[in-house]
C-alpha cells in the first residue's frame, strides 16, 4: 500500500508564538521553528500545521488576517516561510498553514474600503444590513465572543456581521467575488509549495440568506442561549466546500483540513462528502469524553461509523482551543495516576484508524497553566469570562530546564508565562535521553505505528469493552491484526485471558510486572497465519 502523508502519518500543530524565540522578544517566530526541525524529525511527524501566522493586528492572536498572502513581521517575513518550507521539505515532512476564510480583520484592506459608504469598492465582501423596524440589530444572532455578532456603522447607519470579535466583520462568501479571492489565496500559496491548509470554521461561511432568528432555548446544541440553526451548518457550506476542494484537486498531494467545531460525529462527517470535500475533519465530540472505557468506546465507534468510506477519521485530543488533555483528564484525588493517564491516551490517539494530531507540548506532557490575570492574553476572558481563556494551552514550550527562559527565548519574559507555581514540566532536553519519558514514548509509538501497515491503514475496527478495559482491534484485508489494550482502571488488575500476554506487545504505556497496570495501553500486531 501507498504511504500518503496526510492519511497515514502523525500530524503536529505548531503554535507559532510559542513554539521558539529566535529574536529575543518573548514570542516564538518562524526562524524560530526552523531551529527545532531537529525535534520534529526525530518525533517522527509525517506533517506541520502552523497556526496563524498572516499580517493581523492579533486581535485574536491571527485568526483576524489584515492580509491573506504575507507573513506577519513578528514571525518573519515571506522569505522566512520559504526557508522553513525548504528545510520542512528536505526532512521529508509536509507543511499546512492556516486559513481563516469566513472573516478579516478590521484592518482588511477591503473592510476599510467597504467602510467609506454604501457603493463603496469591496462593500459586498462583508454583510451589511439595514437595522431592524425597531432600530436594532437585523436579527438576534450572538457572537461567538459574547453579545451580539451585530455592529452598527455609524457612517452608514447599518449593521455589519461579526460571528467573534466585532473587529473581525464576516466575508459574505455568496457574493462570487469573495470565493474566488479566497481561491486566489489559496492558489498563492500552493504555488509557493505549501501542502495544504487547516481552514477555520469551515462550517460557518454560509449563513441563512433570509437572515432568519435562531431559536431561543437551551438544549445540547445550543451556545449563548440559542440553537445555531441559521448562522452555522447552512447546507450550502458544502457548496462552497466542494469548489474549493477542486481548486485543490489541481494540485499533487495537498490536503484540506477542516475544524468544523461542532459535536455531532455525523455532522462532521457529512463534510467530507462522496471524497470531494474536506480530506480530514477535526471531531471534536472526542475531546469531551469522560474517563471511561465506555465513553471513548461510544465516541470512536460513533465517529468511525458515520466517515464515509470514501473518508477518512481524524483524532485530537488537544489544541490552542482546548483545556490540555493532560490537565481534562487529571484524576481528582490521585495526581500520582496524572502522567499514567496521559501517557495511555497518547497510545490511543496514535492507535485509532485515522489521522492523529499531536499539540505542541503534548509530547512533553504540557500541563494548562494557570495564568494571573493581569497577565492574560486571550480577548475572550474579558468577553465571556476568565475560565474561558484559551491562554493556559497556549503557553510557550520547554526546552531546557534553564529559567527564566526555558530554552524558548532569551527575554527576561514570554508574551506568556512559562510556568506557574504547580509542578513544572519536564523539558524537552531534560527528557530525551530518558527512555522512560513522556517524550520518548511519543518517539517509539509513532516509530512503531509507522513501521506496521496495520497501524496506519487498517479502517477495519472491532470494539470490545469490558469493565475499566476496551479494545480495539484493526484488521487488514490480508488478515494482519493490530490490538490495542486501553485500561482505564485506577488500580491494576490481572491479566485477561482472552488477551495476548503483556510480555508479546509490541508497545506499552508502561512497564508490566505481568498485571494489567492502572491507567495502563498495550498494543499487539500479529501476522495471519500461513495455512
Amino acid at each position: 500500500m501507498s504511504f500518503v502523508w496526510w492519511k497515514h502519518g502523525v500530524l503536529y500543530q505548531i503554535y507559532p508564538r510559542s513554539f521558539c524565540d529566535s529574536t529575543g522578544n518573548g514570542t516564538g517566530d518562524l526562524d524560530g521553528i526552523r531551529q527545532k526541525l531537529d525535534h520534529l524529525e526525530k518525533l517522527g511527524v509525517s506533517g506541520i500545521w502552523l497556526s496563524p501566522c498572516f499580517v493581523s493586528p492579533m486581535n485574536d492572536f491571527g485568526y483576524d488576517v489584515a492580509d491573506y498572502k504575507n507573513i506577519d513581521p513578528l514571525f518573519g517575513d515571506n522569505a522566512a516561510l520559504e526557508r522553513l518550507l525548504d528545510d520542512v521539505h528536505a526532512r521529508g515532512m509536509k507543511l499546512l498553514l492556516d486559513f481563516v476564510p469566513n472573516h478579516t480583520s478590521d484592518q482588511h484592506p477591503w473592510f476599510q474600503s467597504a467602510l467609506q459608504g454604501k457603493d463603496a469598492p469591496f462593500r459586498d465582501f462583508y454583510v451589511f444590513k439595514d437595522p431592524a423596524p425597531d432600530g436594532g440589530p437585523p436579527n438576534n444572532w450572538k457572537s461567538i465572543f459574547g453579545g451580539s455578532a451585530w455592529k452598527l456603522d455609524e457612517n452608514s447607519g447599518q449593521y455589519f456581521l461579526h460571528s467573534y470579535l466585532d473587529s473581525q466583520p464576516d466575508l459574505d462568501w455568496r457574493n462570487p467575488k469573495v470565493e474566488e479571492a479566497m481561491h486566489d489565496v489559496v492558489r498563492f500559496w500552493f504555488d509557493k509549495g505549501v501542502d495544504g491548509f487547516r481552514i477555520d470554521v469551515i462550517h460557518r461561511v454560509a449563513k441563512d440568506p433570509l437572515w432568519r432568528d435562531n431559536p431561543v432555548e437551551v438544549t445540547a446544541a445550543s451556545y449563548n442561549g440559542q440553537t445555531r440553526v441559521h448562522d452555522e451548518n447552512h447546507e450550502d457550506v458544502h457548496t462552497f466546500v466542494r469548489r474549493l476542494r477542486a481548486v485543490v484537486d489541481d494540485y499533487d498531494e495537498r490536503a484540506l483540513v477542516g475544524e468544523i467545531f461542532l459535536f455531532s460525529p455525523e455532522t462532521v462527517a457529512a463534510y467530507y462528502g462522496q471524497g470531494d470535500e474536506l480530506h480530514l475533519a477535526f471531531n471534536f465530540a472526542f475531546t469531551r469524553a469522560r474517563y471511561t472505557a465506555d465513553s471513548f468506546a461510544d465516541e470512536i465507534r460513533k465517529l468511525n461509523d458515520a466517515v464515509p468510506d470514501e473518508g477518512w477519521p481524524c483524532w485530537v485530543l488537544s489544541n490552542h482551543d482546548l483545556v490540555r488533555h493532560k490537565t481534562r483528564y487529571a484524576h481528582p484525588t490521585r495526581p500520582e495516576l496524572d502522567d499514567d493517564r496521559a501517557r495511555m491516551l497518547a497510545m490511543l490517539l496514535l492507535f485509532l484508524p485515522g489521522t492523529p494530531f499531536v499539540y505542541n507540548g503534548d509530547e512533553i506532557g504540557m500541563r494548562q497553566q494557570r495564568i494571573p490575570d493581569d497577565k492574560r492574553q486571550d480577548p475572550i476572558w474579558q468577553t465571556l469570562a476568565a475560565d474561558e481563556s484559551r491562554d493556559g494551552c497556549r503557553t510557550p514550550m520547554l526546552w531546557t530546564a534553564e529559567a527564566p527562559g526555558f530554552g524558548f527565548t532569551s527575554a527576561d519574559e514570554a508574551w506568556l508565562p512559562l510556568v506557574d507555581d504547580g509542578e513544572r514540566t519536564r523539558s524537552v532536553e531534560e527528557q530525551d535521553a530518558d527512555a522512560g519519558s513522556m517524550l520518548q514514548l511519543y518517539r517509539d509509538v509513532i516509530a512503531m505505528r509507522q513501521k506496521h501497515e496495520v497501524l496506519t491503514q487498517a479502517r477495519r475496527l472491532a470494539i470490545d469493552v469490558d469493565g475499566d478495559v476496551l479494545t480495539l482491534r484493526r484488521t487488514l484485508d490480508d488478515g494482519t491484526t493490530a490490538t490495542g489494550v486501553f485500561h482505564f482502571g485506577d488500580d491494576a488488575v490481572d491479566w485477561p485471558a482472552s488477551l495476548p500476554t503483556a510480555d508479546q506487545a509490541v508497545a506499552r504505556s508502561r512497564n508490566s510486572d505481568g498485571m494489567l497496570g492502572a491507567a495502563s495501553a498495550f498494543w499487539f500486531v500479529a501476522k495471519p497465519l500461513k495455512p
